[in-house]
């Protein structure tokens, strides 16, 4: 088997393309497709995009793809898939926030992020916006927010703080990245 990616944005390619996750992927033994696959915003989720994308991932040799994309409108877990449409081949991963939910989930890199080694955030999942949440902290910590480019803050905190889905997924109020990581470990699983 040999695993390809869809995302729904920018955040969750830099997360899926970091090393962190790439070296649980081999460790795993998963075979996978490096290029992860940005479908531009959940609305391009929908079953029309996800059969072009799906083609790019097995012509270069993907046989089970996962979609990773977060609840954003819809009422719940079941409706953003039915909103998908997966294919046979397909697992659809959806976090039950978006995806800056994980950052604060991963305590050790928020500690490091925030200088406070006594940060722990109890429901990471609980926040409607999780990047104006952690704005919010940093601007009560250390008088200055982090801006408001997710894509510059995802990449600082993968490639500078060690950000770790595997990490994030043992938080036990997480259990979106639980799930995730628990789909990938299955799959890692002879």
């Amino acid at each position: 088997m040999r695993l390809g990616f869809i995302v729904e944005g920018d955040t969750e390619k830099i997360v899926l393309e970091s090393k962190n996750f790439t070296n649980l992927l081999g460790e795993l033994n998963i075979d996978f497709i490096p290029e992860i696959i940005n479908a531009e915003g959940n609305g391009n989720l929908l079953p029309r995009n996800i059969e072009k994308h799906s083609q790019v991932l097995i012509d270069k040799g993907a046989t089970k793809i996962i979609i990773l994309t977060d609840i954003d409108e819809d009422a719940c877990i079941t409706q953003t898939k039915a909103r998908i449409q997966p294919l046979e081949n397909h697992i659809v991963i959806v976090s039950i926030k978006q995806i800056e939910a994980w950052f604060l989930a991963d305590t050790q890199a928020m500690r490091i992020f925030f200088s406070d080694n006594t940060f722990e955030e109890q429901n990471p999942e609980s926040h409607l916006t999780p990047f104006d949440k952690i704005n919010q902290i940093k601007l009560h910590k250390m008088g200055r927010g982090i801006g408001k480019s997710k894509i510059k803050f995802a990449n600082y905190l993968v490639k500078q703080i060690n950000f770790s889905i595997n990490r994030a997924s043992e938080h036990p109020n997480c259990t979106s990245a639980k799930y995730f990581i628990d789909k990938i470990k299955q799959i890692g699983t002879p």
